[in-house]
């Protein structure tokens, strides 16, 4: 019996420190909860069948509001409420912003022998943003990443994806993404449209963009954050190496899944440690 809900971001992130209230048909208030750090509310309150209205609340959210119905048993499922963040059709404030690479990660992720995954990162990157002042879809991003900071945790393997089966770093030591156009795809979420520089070869590729807000730092400064995907066939940057074994499986799965989680600061250059 009671209140169950989950509270997310659009990007699927919980919002632990949202509040739930719930109102009967009079506009009484009859249930209030907090979510756990999961975003998860449950509340074993129980309620008199009947209508009422669940309103979700948290700071930097929008408020949302549904209906539920309870049942003769006193349950009211409300299921997954999603928030958009308050500001979100807006991206951070307009001019130059640096990619913090200590606070931000660039990663890959790809099958393996069929059954499970290998994820990798690149160590060493860098990049830079520029938020256009009157109309966004005309904001830029380039970056820059150095091909033989790949670590997946096992040496041998970085070795090998360090040759010229795969990256050839002696020949193509940086990888580079540089934007030509923004589109907007939704209330806080955008897809990236540019051109990546992979081993030796220039591919247009899009990047998924969810815009998770703006905030200061300890050190005085802004921060804004970004969460962005894409998907990567290898074949389309000549990277055709492949061990297929005797079931015919291949031993690295050829699609790429990048997945990159960006803090920003604000200006053309990170704060002096």
């Amino acid at each position: 019996m009671g209140l169950t809900a989950k509270i997310r971001t659009r990007d699927g992130w919980a919002v632990s420190h949202a509040v739930v209230t719930v109102t009967d048909m009079t506009g009484t208030q009859v249930l209030r909860a907090e979510a756990d750090a999961e975003g998860a509310v449950r509340d074993t309150t129980e309620l008199a069948p009947g209508a009422y209205t669940v309103i979700v609340t948290a700071v930097g959210y929008a408020p949302a509001a549904s209906s539920a119905i309870v049942t003769a048993s006193g349950r009211a499922e409300v299921g997954t409420v999603t928030l958009a963040r308050q500001g979100g059709t807006e991206l951070p404030p307009p001019g130059p912003w640096t990619v913090d690479p200590a606070h931000s990660s660039v990663a890959a992720v790809a099958q393996h022998l069929g059954i499970s995954s290998v994820r990798g990162r690149f160590t060493e990157f860098g990049g830079t943003i520029e938020i256009a002042p009157d109309d966004v879809t005309k904001s830029r991003v380039e970056a820059v990443i150095r091909a033989a900071s790949i670590d997946t945790g096992n040496g041998m393997r970085d070795t090998h994806l360090r040759s010229a089966d795969f990256l050839d770093v002696e020949n193509h030591p940086e990888i580079t993404y540089r934007s030509t156009g923004l589109t907007q795809a939704g209330s806080d979420r955008w897809t990236v449209h540019g051109e990546l520089s992979l081993h030796g070869v220039v591919r247009p590729v899009d990047l998924d963009l969810a815009y998770l807000g703006t905030g200061a730092d300890p050190w005085g400064g802004t921060r804004a954050a970004f969460r962005a995907t894409t998907e990567l066939h290898r074949e389309d940057f000549a990277m055709n190496y492949n061990q297929v074994l005797q079931a015919g499986i291949a031993a690295i799965g050829t699609t790429l899944k990048v997945e990159l989680d960006i803090q920003a600061v604000q200006g053309d250059s990170l704060p002096q440690a």
